[in-house]
């Protein structure tokens, strides 16, 4: 950057986080590209430097390795013995090091004045968010797969009044961000006899300073015995926090694997067995052996004659009924009939 941070914020080095505030504010009105549609390039320029120089100071941690090893040491990594519990951190073998990437400057403006849009509308524009962004366009971490997230309306009201100086508006009641969703894949297995799953997932949060920190959190799922496909899990406002807006609910969606042996049909499970075309011609009756997705075995005996298309049900073998777990569905046995290749299927009609 060139200047030093306290230079370019105006501030001196014994400023207190009141002072910071203060001229980060006053400095962010004048510089604001789109008060400066005239001069954009320089203000463009000068506020990015302004919110990274803000982003730095405002924060014990980067403020304290800042002033130790200044802004080179900050951005390559230096380490620092005072950095335990940073947001920003990350720990390998050695020791403790910074990855410090400035955030973008309109984020930063978003989180100080709980807006990004000075003269209304609800994208970030320079963010490269775009109209559809209207937020801070990150997403939510389950494991160590992202789900992306996009808030719309998130803005209401023009940052600045009709004079030009003004103040924050923060009418009206937040808004509450839209729902994110995310699809729990579950065996049949598991949807028949119920399970627990547990989730680690990372969110951001405000903490007591009303900074945005990333927070892991374990959440806890109980399938229940029969759900479906398309059953629908919130947990409500546990999404990403942010100023002046209600935290979205996060929605898990069971969607079922597929299974080598059954089929599920509504409540009931359909399994096709193959037959030769003797054994279902037989008099004798045929027999079907099964283990069922609890384990038990099963053993059918069919004294029809099997037919093409017929099918034996056996009462309450089938998936559990969510309402009532101690009733079930049925199970169908489907027969699929291998006719021989040295069988004339026209031989039976000519005797």
């Amino acid at each position: 950057m060139g200047v030093e941070y306290y230079e370019i914020l105006e501030v001196e080095r014994s400023g207190s986080d009141e002072d910071l505030k203060k001229s980060y504010r006053k400095l962010a009105m004048k510089w604001h590209p789109d008060k400066n549609p005239n001069n954009k390039r320089e203000a463009e320029s000068k506020f990015k430097q302004i919110s990274e120089a803000y982003e730095v100071l405002s924060d014990p941690q980067k403020r304290a390795v800042y002033d130790q090893y200044g802004e080179n040491g900050l951005k390559s990594g230096m380490s620092h013995p005072d950095a335990a519990g940073a947001s920003f951190f990350h720990t390998g073998n050695g020791p403790t090091t910074f990855g410090f990437n400035p955030r973008n400057a309109d984020h930063v403006f978003a989180e100080f004045f709980g807006s990004s849009s000075p003269f209304g509308g609800v994208g970030v524009g320079r963010g490269g968010c775009g109209g559809g962004c209207g937020g801070y366009g990150r997403g939510m971490k389950f494991g160590n797969s992202w789900v992306s997230r996009s808030f719309g309306g998130m803005f209401r009201e023009d940052m600045f009044s009709s004079s030009g100086e003004g103040r924050p508006m923060n009418q009206g009641a937040p808004r509450k961000a839209p729902p994110i969703e995310n699809t729990l894949p579950c065996s049949l297995e598991e949807l028949y006899k119920g399970t627990t799953k547990k989730l680690k997932i990372t969110r951001e949060v405000v903490d007591a300073r009303g900074k945005i920190v990333p927070v892991e959190e374990i959440i806890t799922i109980e399938i229940k015995p029969g759900w479906k496909k398309g059953t629908k899990i919130t947990f409500a406002e546990k999404g990403n926090e942010q100023p002046n807006i209600i935290a979205a609910d996060l929605v898990f969606i069971i969607d079922e694997k597929p299974h080598n042996v059954f089929k599920r049909d509504g409540n009931d499970l359909v399994v096709t067995q193959k037959i030769s075309l003797a054994d279902a011609e037989a008099l004798t009756g045929y027999t079907v052996r099964l283990t069922t997705l609890d384990d038990k075995d099963l053993t059918i005996t069919i004294n029809n004659v099997i037919y093409p298309n017929y099918e034996e049900v056996v009462l309450k073998e089938g998936m559990p009924i969510p309402k009532n777990p101690s009733q079930r569905g049925n199970l169908r046995i489907k027969f699929n009939i291998e006719i021989p290749n040295n069988v004339d299927p026209g031989a039976e009609s000519q005797n």
